[in-house]
């Protein structure tokens, strides 16, 4: 008989809350994320609308998704956007303006 993973669905369950916490900063932007896959501690996310490609999207995945999404699944160790098509990290004055509280 077929057991479904009760562990795996509850992950996706708090990472699903955590992307509907997170969804109206998004949202007021002109964006969204959409939960692709979770895959042991791995998260899948995309970006999209305006988002997808901004300048600040590395920043709004580092401390705003992923964190975000620990502080609900603390099992998850890794957030990936799946449809990234900017640079690896932001410039460095992009980062200070994240650590003085503008996210997005």
């Amino acid at each position: 008989m077929f057991t479904p993973n009760l562990q795996h669905e509850n992950t996706v369950t708090k990472v699903l809350d955590a992307l509907e916490t997170i969804r109206p900063f998004l949202n007021r932007d002109g964006g969204d994320i959409e939960l692709v896959d979770v895959e042991q501690s791995k998260v899948f996310v995309k970006l999209q609308g305006n988002c997808n490609g901004c300048p600040m999207s590395f920043s709004t995945m580092k401390l705003g998704v992923e964190n975000t999404i620990k502080q609900f699944a603390p099992e998850i160790t890794e957030v990936i956007n799946v449809g990234d098509s900017t640079p690896s990290a932001p410039p460095a004055e992009t980062i200070q303006e994240v650590d003085e509280g503008t996210l997005l």
